[in-house]
């Protein structure tokens, strides 16, 4: 029974039919751990874990390999990727579905740079990989925009058939599509043998955020003439596609048809679709009519893409009132302050950007420093603004100047109000020249041959200044630069972006 619900959609009842068996002095045998935890992996719930973590103990059935595995699931699972990994090193039998358990803990907690160190030790000691482990590897690969090793694991994949293993393959696509290499992506897709609905999805999603919205909607087309049926998170992908290329009308008519022709009941992440797609085409007043008539209780998400929005488009008076709301769900969020802040700022009331910051002081609250990634010579380089740590740094700050010679030469003149600070223009100047996006720009330029696509990863959105500049950047060196942001791809070539400007 027990296994019965921990491998049906609801495990709720596996916890339930185990109370019942402690309750009954039934004695847990070495089957009944291992598919109670993995119900208690599906449901998240640590605490529950815990308390049966300390029963395989007192039940003398820890030191089994099934269940030593089962523990190492369950707190990767529950976002305890470090407790999985001791418990992994504590192992004296690890066999591949160990070293799986351990990865794959890292990767979904966003940890790839532990993933890959575990991948390179896996390697050493002789184990071979399977699919699972390419789900693991290639999902690292992603966070990290490292496309030249995802490359290579493909190209490893192929070699020993795995790239037919359809979990593998699906992540295949979204690395390519992570990285920005939509055409890749695609590639895999059409090359699969059976697709499931997560194929479907990835690439629907995939081109959405590269900025080919339309084709993202034609492509959800040709899966419904396939009557594949979508899920509810295919159609966060349309809705995104929808959001991200000002198709207003298109959206909430897709937001429609979920409802009635699917009967897909919407969450709280379509209703967060819905808004920035009212609040990215500028309509703001309409996107708070919105939040106020939802049916659901809007997150602290939703008030932040609006005020987000509202910095945007400059309307302070809904900026305020999404702030107060954000007070009341999550008082600590560094970015509502900075939000709230930009927005007075970008109004030059700096008493009021003073009051914000002072307040962030006295809370202990820090902004999250930007930082830009590039994958180069097997590594990946880390750049945060006015960087000057790197082996290199002389010869950066030499291109640097360089770039904004010729940048001035095309006529770039730097988008001052992006520095929202109360600074000479002189100053803010100086500071647009360094931002870490530049700066990575800088040193792909130094280090490739001419032609060579640069491609940046991002943790922050990126300014309407960098934007120029890259811009003009694609077309003085005659490159192709892709920059993954907070958002959304941006394809930078000949003076142009995939985003028409719109993000």
């Amino acid at each position: 029974m027990i296994r019965g619900y921990a491998e049906s959609e609801d495990p709720n009842p596996a916890l339930q039919v185990y109370q019942k068996l402690r309750v009954s002095y039934v004695h847990p045998d070495t089957h009944t751990y291992p598919f109670l935890l993995k119900a208690i992996a599906k449901l998240m719930v640590l605490r529950e874990g815990e308390k049966v973590h300390c029963n395989t103990i007192k039940d003398g059935f820890d030191s089994l390999v099934f269940v030593q595995n089962a523990l190492v699931h369950f707190y990767g699972a529950c976002g305890r990727s470090e407790s999985a990994h001791q418990l992994f090193e504590l192992m004296s039998d690890k066999n591949l579905v160990a070293w799986n358990s351990v990865m794959n803990g890292y990767a979904v907690n966003s940890r790839p740079n532990e993933t890959l160190t575990l991948y390179r030790k896996m390697r050493v000691e002789g184990v071979e990989p399977d699919g699972f482990t390419m789900v693991s590897l290639l999902t690292a690969c992603a966070e990290l925009g490292a496309l030249a090793l995802g490359k290579r694991t493909h190209v490893y994949m192929m070699k020993v058939g795995l790239d037919r293993n359809l979990h593998a393959a699906n992540a295949l696509l979204v690395l390519y599509a992570k990285c920005g290499n939509i055409r890749e992506a695609k590639k895999v897709f059409d090359g699969l043998e059976r697709r499931s609905v997560v194929s479907w999805t990835s690439c629907i999603v995939g081109l959405a955020v590269n900025g080919f919205g339309e084709e993202a909607l034609e492509l959800f087309k040709e899966m419904e003439k396939q009557r594949i049926l979508p899920t509810e998170i295919t159609f966060v992908g349309v809705l995104y596609a929808c959001s991200h290329c000002g198709m207003v009308d298109e959206g909430f008519a897709y937001f429609e048809k979920m409802a009635k022709e699917y009967k897909i009941v919407p969450k709280v992440e379509h209703y967060g679709c819905m808004v920035d797609l009212l609040g990215r085409a500028g309509l703001v007043k309409r996107a708070y009519e919105y939040i106020k008539q939802m049916p659901t209780e809007p997150n602290a998400v939703i008030w932040r893409t609006l005020l987000g929005s509202c910095t945007i488009h400059g309307n302070i008076a809904i900026g305020e009132i999404a702030r107060d709301e954000l007070r009341k769900l999550e008082p600590k969020h560094c970015g509502d302050y900075v939000l709230l802040s930009n927005l007075y700022a970008s109004e030059r009331r700096w008493s009021d950007v003073h009051n914000v910051r002072t307040k962030m002081l006295n809370e202990g609250i820090r902004k999250v420093p930007g930082h830009s990634l590039v994958e180069l010579g097997n590594r990946v380089h880390e750049f945060v603004m006015g960087d000057k740590s790197h082996p290199q740094t002389e010869a950066i700050y030499a291109m640097l100047l360089e770039m904004t010679r010729l940048l001035r030469l095309e006529g770039y003149a730097p988008h001052t109000s992006n520095v929202l600070a109360d600074i000479e223009e002189e100053e803010k100047e100086t500071a647009l020249s360094y931002h870490s996006e530049k700066i990575a720009v800088a040193f792909v330029l130094i280090n490739t041959p001419p032609g060579t696509p640069i491609r940046i990863v991002k943790n922050l959105r990126v300014c309407a200044d960098c934007h120029l500049a890259i811009k003009l950047l694609s077309k003085i060196f005659e490159r192709e630069i892709v920059v993954r942001d907070r958002s959304r791809f941006h394809h930078f070539r000949d003076g142009f972006c995939s985003c028409k400007d719109y993000w």
